[in-house]
């Protein structure tokens, strides 16, 4: 346990230094983990006797942050994932056995989940228009980026706190771990975070608006959560790795981490300026 908390305080301190530097250093950082985390992916595609293309892969999602941080929202990264895929699609095409639809569907899936999810944690750092957090101008990129660091942590600390003491049913068959009354426990914790995070932000009806925020994360990190638990399940293995002390591999570590930028970056952009 001891392992695990440590691990977990380092963690969070290596995150606010690359979340508050931002630029290029953030985005190298992403692209570490995520090189990593896509090695631990493809292991577990592997288990199961799924051959993706790997390198080629990996390549492409470097590719993808790189041009997102070059250029965010700009012709440029869009063109990035469906030429990629195309790119994988011949290879595996190319190669000596001829690939199946599940090498494809591991190879596409991969770039998809840690190629272009996570990039939208380097669009939500370089956002800069002032409206989206009135009361930080000039970092409101770094406001909101460190608003949906907290959410996330907020839902884990507050599910796995309640949980393990009080949880009694539970909430889904591929995470025994995980507890009906855990997943409310972290919903209400990342609720009240957001609440709290849209009245510092300044944003119209900040609290009402960052506790659906709140809701929103608690609920697509679940989702995460269970996503890689299901495919540790599937390959039958407890961790995707053991990097990480108490923790497992870096992809046990940054699940929660993968669907909410986009949930984060598309509800701040799209719905905050409607509400101007």
């Amino acid at each position: 346990m001891g392992g695990r908390w440590l691990s977990g305080l380092l963690a969070a301190a290596f995150a606010l230094l690359i979340v508050g530097l931002g630029g290029w250093w953030f985005t190298l950082s992403i692209g570490v983990i995520v090189h990593l985390a896509l090695l631990e992916f493809f292991r577990l595609a592997e288990f199961k006797g799924i051959r993706p293309a790997i390198k080629t892969t990996l390549v492409v999602c470097q590719l993808l942050l790189i041009s997102t941080q070059l250029a965010p929202g700009s012709a440029l990264a869009a063109a990035v994932l469906p030429l990629a895929g195309s790119v994988i699609c011949g290879w595996l095409l190319l190669q000596p056995i001829t690939g199946s639809i599940a090498d494809i569907a591991a190879s596409i899936f991969g770039l998809f989940y840690l190629g272009f999810l996570p990039s939208h944690w380097v669009r939500l750092r370089d956002l800069s228009d002032p409206l989206l957090a009135p009361h930080w101008p000039g970092h409101g990129g770094l406001a909101i980026t460190l608003l949906a660091f907290v959410l996330i942590w907020a839902a884990d600390c507050g599910g796995f706190l309640w949980g393990s003491r009080f949880g009694r049913h539970r909430l889904s068959e591929v995470s025994p771990g995980k507890t009906v009354e855990g997943a409310l426990a972290g919903l209400v914790a990342s609720l009240l975070t957001g609440a709290l995070g849209g009245w510092l932000l300044g944003w119209p009806w900040g609290w009402a608006l960052g506790a659906g925020l709140g809701a929103l994360v608690a609920l697509f990190a679940l989702v995460g959560d269970l996503t890689e638990s299901m495919m540790k399940r599937d390959a039958g293995v407890k961790d995707s790795g053991a990097l990480i002390p108490g923790h497992g591999g870096i992809l046990d570590r940054v699940d929660s981490y993968l669907f909410t930028p986009a949930v984060v970056f598309y509800a701040v952009t799209l719905a905050l300026p409607l509400l101007r």
